[in-house]
């Protein structure tokens, strides 16, 4: 029996892989984890539709390559690459006796991803709507005056900042009564921040007219949370009715089909705000005249017929 050391075993396996695997290859695969050093380090997998790994590879994609394919996907998708997209991906393989065996990463195939993405975002849509949630926000009734609003954002955001100042100077002299409830409006933990603040809120339901969720400042590669099953499905049964301002022109999040109002942009979510007061107060001051004028003409009908009396 013919023996080998291990770095022996190792180069018969490297002959094999460039001598063999010459090609490249489109390869499927979920991004598990990811890490941009110049260099783009990345692990591969597969899972079985058990949710079983199925398959695990690292992959790397060179700075040169990286910069190319990066900007062309955000470009393409809206999204940047990430950790959990499904990718289809041009690759070489290698195997080195130290490292084992990884792929090289020369191509992505865009249209790949935004089909699983617009898979993911139906899936979510459709478990909405069979949860039976999607219209709850639109069942609620708005305060006739929102003078009390629960704000949800990120404190040092841009689009919270416009918001405050359109509220405080606007045209009518309303005065409007906000407490921000700080939360984290970008990134992997985005979703669970906002949820978090939309608890807080709730304990102190009776305090609030509204809840306003503003974001602003941000790429729209950063809107990914608002799609999340979770986030949705709180804001669709919470409590009070809310408006989402959350800064985006490219698309309509699922977020902002379940809300009650869906603006584009913060500082619209203040004017609407302040519309809405002045249109009160307007319905009012024409209340307050057909009141006037009804007790004038009571009071007309009165005199008048008191002079008949004093007549007769």
């Amino acid at each position: 029996m013919k023996q080998y050391s291990l770095s022996e075993l190792c180069a018969e396996i490297q002959e094999v892989v460039e001598n063999d695997l010459l090609e490249r290859y489109w390869v499927r695969a979920e991004i598990a984890s990811m890490s941009v050093r110049g260099h783009c380090y990345m692990e591969l997998i597969e899972k079985a539709d058990n949710g079983i790994l199925a398959a695990k590879v690292r992959a790397t994609c060179w700075s040169n390559m990286y910069g190319l394919l990066s900007a062309y996907f955000t470009q393409e998708t809206g999204e940047s690459l990430h950790v959990g997209l499904q990718v289809l991906l041009e690759v070489s393989v290698e195997f080195h006796s130290v490292y084992g065996l990884s792929l090289n990463v020369w191509n992505i195939d865009p249209t790949y991803t935004i089909g699983d993405l617009a898979k993911q975002r139906q899936a979510t849509i459709n478990k909405l709507q069979l949860d039976g949630v999607m219209e709850l926000q639109q069942a609620l009734e708005l305060p006739s005056l929102v003078r009390r609003i629960a704000v949800v954002s990120s404190s040092e955001a841009a689009g919270y900042g416009d918001f405050c100042d359109q509220l405080k100077n606007n045209r009518f002299g309303f005065s409007f009564q906000t407490q921000l409830y700080p939360a984290v409006m970008q990134g992997d933990n985005s979703a669970h921040s906002i949820i978090e603040a939309l608890h807080s809120i709730a304990e102190q339901e009776e305090e609030w007219d509204v809840v306003v969720i503003i974001r602003g400042g941000g790429a729209n590669t950063d809107l990914r949370c608002f799609d999340d099953y979770n986030l949705a499905s709180h804001c669709a049964q919470f409590p009070l009715p809310i408006i989402a301002g959350i800064g985006h022109t490219r698309d309509i999040s699922i977020v902002d089909m379940v809300v009650k109002i869906s603006v584009k942009t913060p500082t619209a979510a203040a004017e609407w705000l302040i519309e809405r007061v002045a249109e009160q107060v307007e319905k009012v001051g024409g209340l307050v005249l057909r009141l006037q004028r009804a007790a004038m003409g009571a009071v007309n009908k009165e005199k008048n017929r008191l002079s008949l009396y004093q007549q007769r």
